[in-house]
């Protein structure tokens, strides 16, 4: 609770996230968490799913159309979970003119995160005057103005949809135009996206347009990018490990036998085996790699002295790597995640989230849209290996990027789901 600072590290990203709650500190940090933590309630949640169902259907019309052709899962995966995030909680639909401009959205974040790997490996660069000189400092500036320009644009559509609507689908209460919203978790019937609940926030006074700027640029980010990763090695996983492949189409065959009908959120809760798969993927190859921290004070660390001002960086990737924590740490085994196989397990043994009063608060969320996918995905096709494990080449950026394509075929089941 006490060393949750953020350390200088993360500077790097403050000319895209600026101060949202990502990298935020102090006072700050608290009163945006306060106002978001509502956004991602339970019964929230619910009133994405609709369009989560909605999405991932559009995703398995996508996947048809391959013909069992191994594809590169990485663009569309990312447009997935970017149309998913804008249609949550950012209550807004691409539409042809956006879906455009989504591109060189996700394109300017690739090209950024492999910026920010430069100017991190070359501490000449740290000074803001001598970055902005240099040729990479202003292709930063492009690739920021092609970021912010979506960002707001997002923003501005979704406050004329707010203008224009009389009344919010099927909840009267969600009318954010017309009522004050107390922010905690008792008024949580009257939360639609996240981004009204931002506007909200700011009729109140609580938030101004600058912070709703940094916080969709960074919910933006973190909502889609991260998400898609983890997708990403999850099916790769999942295509290569055959036998618990067919383990997850057997447990969707007892939640569904042969109705096509979509999942509810009912029938994710009953996906355990599912949910220990991606748990699983999560652990191997968690989307964001490494995080860190700044000590405010003195504090001692597996018995040494570690002085004040130091900066700790954990790296998750390794950590769920250790021996002392997971046997045989290569081996993709969902099962190492039943209650008792987990027993006695260190409680930060496991970070894909992070942990503490830091950790992300969209985790919920993330693993409904991975829950809602996956089975999906599963329900319609066979997946068969191209990229292997073995195949992979990290990358240092900001999310564990590989250094290539991952490839998986999608091989037609018999009957169509949806």
């Amino acid at each position: 609770m006490k060393y949750h600072e953020k350390s200088n590290v993360y500077k790097i990203l403050k000319p895209w996230l600026n101060d949202g709650l990502l990298l935020s500190n102090g006072s700050k940090w608290q009163h945006r968490r306060k106002i978001l933590t509502p956004a991602f309630h339970f019964k929230v949640l619910q009133k994405y799913y609709s369009a989560l169902e909605e999405n991932s259907e559009r995703l398995i019309n996508a996947l048809e159309k391959t013909s069992g052709e191994a594809i590169d899962v990485v663009p569309v995966i990312s447009e997935y979970t970017l149309n998913t995030i804008c249609e949550t909680a950012m209550g807004t639909r691409l539409d042809e003119e956006t879906t455009g401009a989504g591109k060189s959205y996700k394109n300017a974040i690739y090209k950024l995160g492999l910026l920010f790997v430069k100017r991190f490996s070359n501490i000449l660069l740290y000074s803001e005057f001598v970055f902005n000189l240099t040729t990479i400092g202003r292709k930063q500036q492009k690739y920021l103005a092609t970021i912010h320009k979506f960002t707001d644009k997002i923003i501005k559509q979704r406050r004329q949809n707010i203008k224009n609507e009389t009344t919010v689908e099927n909840d009267k209460d969600l009318d954010m135009r017309t009522e004050k919203q107390d922010y905690g978790a008792r008024n949580i019937k009257k939360r639609n996206a996240m981004l009204d609940l931002l506007i909200s926030a700011e009729r109140d006074g609580l938030i101004d347009d600058a912070g709703i700027q940094e916080e969709v640029d960074t919910f933006m980010f973190e909502g889609h990018d991260t998400t898609a990763t983890g997708l990403n090695y999850c099916l790769m996983s999942l295509a290569y490990e055959k036998e618990i492949q067919a383990k997850v189409v057997e447990e969707l065959n007892s939640i569904f036998g042969d109705d096509t009908r979509q999942a509810t959120m009912d029938d994710l809760s009953r996906m355990r085996y599912l949910e220990r798969c991606i748990k699983e993927s999560l652990r191997l190859y968690p989307p964001v790699p490494f995080i860190s921290r700044q000590i405010p004070s003195e504090t001692i660390l597996s018995g040494y002295k570690i002085p004040a001002g130091t900066v700790c960086h954990i790296h998750i990737f390794h950590l769920h790597r250790q021996a002392d924590f997971f046997d045989n740490p290569l081996k993709f085994d969902p099962d190492r995640f039943l209650p008792e196989n987990s027993k006695g397990r260190h409680n930060y043994a496991y970070i894909p989230f992070s942990a503490g009063p830091r950790n992300c608060i969209g985790q919920k969320f993330a693993m409904m849209e991975m829950k809602s996918s996956l089975s999906a995905i599963l329900r319609n096709f066979e997946l068969v290996p191209v990229t292997k494990p073995t195949d992979l080449q990290f990358m240092s950026d900001v999310v564990l990027r590989n250094s290539g394509p991952i490839f998986v075929k999608f091989v037609k089941r018999s009957g169509k789901v949806f």
